[in-house]
C-alpha cells in the first residue's frame, strides 16, 4: 500500500463536514430513539437511568463509533472492503454486517408503512375507540400459519411506495440522493417534533408524566440489569458496528476532522432521544390524568414502548386530545421522517458493499440490490404474520447478530491484527484532540468484555426461558438458523466470489508513523 495522498477521490464523497454531520445523524436518529428510550428510561430507575446512560455512552458508545469511523476512513470502503484490506480473512466479517442490515432492513421497512398509514388515519382517527383491535385485526389482520399468511392491503401498498422511494434515493447516490435527503428531513424531523413537545409540556397532566420519567429511583444502579439495558440502548441507537458508520466514513474526504464529528452525532443522538422522552411522557401523563389514573397506574395497562407504544397507546392518547389530528399528524409524520433516513443509511451499506465489490455504479446497485430486498419483504411482512415475522427478525438481527459483530470486530481489529495505535494515531492526525491510551483500553478491554457478557446473557435467555416469547421451536429455527445462521453461511460465501478491481489498491494516508500531517478542523470542500 503506498503512503501518498491520492491526487483525486475514487469514490463517493460527501459535499463537506455538515453533510457527513447530518447524514450520520439522520441514521442515529431512529424509530428507536422515539419509542424505545423514554420506556427503557422509565422501567430502568427513571432520571437515575441517566447516570449509567452517560458512562455507557463515553465507554462504549463514543469509543466503538470512533472504531468505526477509523476502519471506514482509512481503508476507504464499505464493510466488506475494509475488513478485507485490514486483513485476507476477515472479509467475511464486512459481509455479515452487510447481513445484519439485509435483515434490519426488510422489517425496518414494515414499520415504516405502519407509520405512513396511521399518519393517513390520523386526519379522520381512523382507529376508533379500540385501538389495540384496530390495529392488531382490523389494520395488520394478525393471524395464519408458517411464515407467510394472506396479503394485507393496507400493509402492501405503503411499503411498496416506502422501498420505491428508498430505491430513488439510493440511484442518486451519496451526495446527490442520501445527503440531500437528510438535509432536507433531519430539519423538517426537528421541527415537527419540537412542536409537538411544546405543546404537549402544556397538556393538563403533562407534569405528572414528567416527573415519572425524571424522578430518580437511586437503588436501580445496584441492579446489573439497568447497566445491561444503558449499554444496549446506546449501542442500538447509535447505529454502531454493523457497518453503517464504517460506510458513511469511508465517503469523507481525505483531510476531515474525524473525532469532533463523532461527538456532534453522539451527543444530538442522546439530546434527542431526552426530547422524546419529554415529548412521550407529557403525553402519557395527559392520558393518565384524563382517565383518573396515576402514571403508574397507567404503565402497568398500557404499553409505554415499542410499536405497541406507537400504534396502540399514542392513538388512543391522540384521540383525547384537543386538535387531535395535528398531534396524530406531528407523531407519525415524525416518526416516518426518523425511520426513513435510518432505512437508507442501513441500505446505503448494502449497496456501497455492492458497488466495492462488483464496480457497479450507484444507481445499478440500487435496483439490482433494492428491488429483491422490496419483493422479499413485502412477502414477509406485508401479510397476516407481519408483525409476528418483525418480531422475530428483530429480536435476533439486534440483540444477537449487532452485539456479536461489534465483539468480533473489537476482538479482530484490537487483539489479532493489534491496530490500536494506528487506528488512534490516524484519528488523532485527522482532529482537533487526540486519541489514545484511554479510547485503546475501551475498545479493547472495556468493550468486549460488556458487550460479550450482553451477547452470553441474551443469547442463553433465548435458548433456556421457556416462559418467554421466543420459546417455541418455530421461532428457535427461525431466529438462529434463519437469521443468525443464514448471515453467517453468506458471509463466508462472498469472499469466496472474486472481486472486479484489486480491493488491496488503496493508497492509506496518512502513513502510520507519518510526522507533520496536518491537523484537520473541518472538510475544507477540497480533497485533501
Amino acid at each position: 500500500m503506498s503512503s501518498q495522498a491520492p491526487a483525486a477521490p475514487a469514490r463517493q464523497q460527501w459535499s463537506g463536514q455538515y453533510g457527513f454531520i447530518i447524514s450520520a445523524i439522520g441514521s442515529a436518529v431512529g424509530l428507536g430513539n422515539i419509542w424505545r428510550f423514554p420506556g427503557v428510561a422509565y422501567e430502568n430507575g427513571g432520571g437515575a437511568f441517566l447516570i449509567p446512560y452517560l458512562i455507557a455512552l463515553l465507554t462504549a458508545g463514543i469509543p466503538i463509533l470512533f472504531l468505526d469511523y477509523a476502519l471506514g476512513h482509512r481503508f476507504r470502503g464499505s464493510p466488506p472492503l475494509a475488513f478485507r484490506r485490514l486483513g485476507r480473512w476477515f472479509e467475511s466479517l464486512g459481509w455479515f454486517q452487510v447481513m445484519i442490515c439485509f435483515f434490519i432492513a426488510v422489517y425496518y421497512a414494515a414499520v415504516l408503512a405502519w407509520a405512513g398509514s396511521f399518519f393517513f388515519y390520523s386526519f379522520g382517527e381512523k382507529w376508533g375507540d379500540d385501538t389495540a383491535g384496530f390495529f392488531l385485526n382490523d389494520y395488520l389482520k394478525l393471524g395464519g400459519d408458517g411464515l407467510f399468511g394472506s396479503p394485507v392491503a393496507a400493509v402492501l401498498i405503503p411499503l411498496a411506495i416506502i422501498w420505491a422511494a428508498a430505491i430513488v434515493v439510493l440511484a442518486f447516490g451519496v451526495k446527490k440522493g442520501v445527503e440531500r435527503t437528510n438535509v432536507i428531513a433531519i430539519p423538517a424531523l426537528v421541527v415537527a417534533f419540537l412542536v409537538l413537545v411544546v405543546r404537549s409540556l402544556f397538556l393538563p397532566g403533562a407534569k405528572d408524566g414528567l416527573n415519572a420519567f425524571f424522578t430518580p429511583d437511586f437503588s436501580a444502579l445496584g441492579n446489573a440489569s439497568v447497566w445491561v439495558s444503558a449499554y444496549a440502548q446506546i449501542f442500538f441507537s447509535l447505529s454502531i458496528a454493523f457497518g453503517i458508520m464504517i460506510t458513511y466514513s469511508s465517503y469523507r474526504k481525505r483531510r476531515s476532522n474525524q473525532t469532533s464529528p463523532g461527538l456532534v452525532v453522539a451527543f444530538a443522538n442522546s439530546s434527542f432521544e431526552i426530547l422524546a422522552g419529554i415529548g412521550v411522557f407529557s403525553i402519557l401523563g395527559f392520558m393518565a390524568n384524563q382517565q383518573g389514573q396515576t402514571f403508574t397506574e397507567f404503565a402497568e395497562t398500557n404499553s409505554i414502548r415499542g410499536p405497541f407504544l406507537s400504534f396502540v397507546t399514542f392513538p388512543k392518547v391522540v384521540s383525547e386530545m384537543p386538535q387531535a389530528w395535528l398531534f396524530g399528524a406531528l407523531f407519525f409524520g415524525s416518526l416516518m421522517l426518523a425511520g426513513f433516513t435510518s432505512f437508507v443509511s442501513i441500505l446505503q451499506v448494502i449497496s456501497g458493499s455492492l458497488q466495492d465489490k462488483f464496480h457497479w455504479s450507484a444507481r445499478k446497485a440500487a435496483i439490482l440490490m433494492g428491488s429483491p430486498l422490496a419483493v422479499i419483504s413485502l412477502v414477509f411482512f406485508s401479510t397476516e404474520r407481519g408483525l409476528i415475522n418483525l418480531d422475530n427478525t428483530d429480536k435476533w438481527s439486534n440483540e444477537v447478530g449487532i452485539v456479536l459483530s461489534a465483539v468480533v470486530m473489537m476482538i479482530l481489529t484490537m487483539w489479532v491484527k493489534r491496530k490500536g495505535r494506528e487506528f488512534s494515531f490516524h484519528l488523532s492526525v485527522l482532529s482537533t484532540f487526540k486519541v489514545g491510551t484511554i479510547w485503546r483500553f475501551l475498545v479493547t478491554v472495556v468493550g468486549p468484555i460488556v458487550l460479550g457478557y450482553m451477547l452470553v446473557t441474551t443469547s442463553y435467555d433465548l435458548i433456556t426461558n421457556p416462559d418467554g416469547d421466543y420459546a417455541t421451536t418455530f421461532q428457535q429455527v427461525y431466529g438462529w438458523f434463519g437469521v443468525i445462521g443464514l448471515g453467517v453461511a453468506v458471509s463466508f460465501l462472498m469472499p469466496l466470489v472474486k472481486w472486479k478491481d484489486d480491493p488491496m489498491e488503496v493508497e492509506v494516508w496518512p502513513a502510520y508513523g507519518q510526522t507533520g500531517a496536518p491537523m484537520v478542523q473541518a472538510d475544507s470542500g477540497k480533497e485533501g
